[in-house]
């Protein structure tokens, strides 16, 4: 069989590039959250650390509708919470989850969370996902569960805990809140929370239907390896993002 040899995310010279390059993935998660129907009023955000000043983080003026976000509309702030690029202010929440969650993970560039339709839905039951298909085994072992609601999370030490119990993983339920995924780049944390609102989905709708079949240890473990590593989200991410920019070039702007 012929060795694929599958692409990796682009190693930047200079410091303006990357940049650009993660500001534009970040413009393009939005709007690919708002085809998604993600978009809930003025909740829901996504990050990407500065490559420069990494303790700044980009993310999306708060009340902009997810569809109308550009690169230019995105807004740069500080570890203390402060707009220091953009004239739109930030969403509290978003400071107080991100700001934390950046801090306890050097090792992510991006985070995202909204108040999906389904992700709701699941976080209500205070269960992790099983390892029902093959896509969903790209969480196994790899999502906690924040088992805990005090209103909308508006205090950094609220978002520590958070933080603290996303660990090492890649995803975290918030029970009665929603879902939140992390990567080593934008296209990473973006796409594991596409795959995980649809795995949630997918399990609900096969509860509801009869008794699912959960993949064994050993495949669930196999498949993990197979499908859910930092690269393969990247990849994973990249026929949206060509898609989403073919049909909306103005996000670039």
């Amino acid at each position: 069989m012929p060795k694929f040899d599958k692409p990796q995310p682009p190693i930047f010279e200079k410091v303006e590039e990357e940049r650009l390059y993660r500001k534009q993935r970040l413009a393009a998660a939005f709007r690919l959250f708002a085809r998604f129907g993600f978009s809930e009023g003025t909740a829901g955000h996504i990050t990407a650390r500065d490559p420069e000043f990494t303790d700044h983080f980009w993310v999306n003026p708060f009340g902009k509708y997810f569809g109308h976000i550009r690169v230019s509309d995105l807004i740069l702030v500080d570890r203390e919470g402060e707009v220091v690029k953009g004239d739109a202010p930030v969403n509290r929440a978003a400071f107080a989850i991100y700001s934390q969650v950046h801090e306890a993970r050097p090792d992510i560039v991006a985070a995202a969370h909204a108040h999906s339709l389904y992700g709701k839905s699941w976080s209500s039951l205070g269960r992790l996902l099983d390892p029902l298909t093959q896509d969903a085994c790209a969480f196994y072992q790899d999502h906690a569960l924040f088992d805990d609601y005090k209103g909308v999370v508006l205090d950094t030490s609220e978002g520590k805990r958070i933080a603290e119990v996303l660990g090492d993983n890649k995803a975290v339920i918030l029970r009665n809140h929603g879902f939140l995924t992390v990567g080593q780049t934008v296209d990473e944390a973006a796409w594991w929370y596409i795959t995980f609102e649809r795995s949630a989905q997918a399990q609900l709708l096969a509860e509801a239907a009869g008794k699912p079949i959960s993949i064994d240890h050993e495949n669930a473990t196999l498949a993990h390896s197979q499908v859910g590593t930092h690269s393969g989200g990247w990849f994973s991410f990249q026929p949206l993002y060509d898609k989403i920019v073919r049909e909306e070039p103005d996000l670039l702007e």
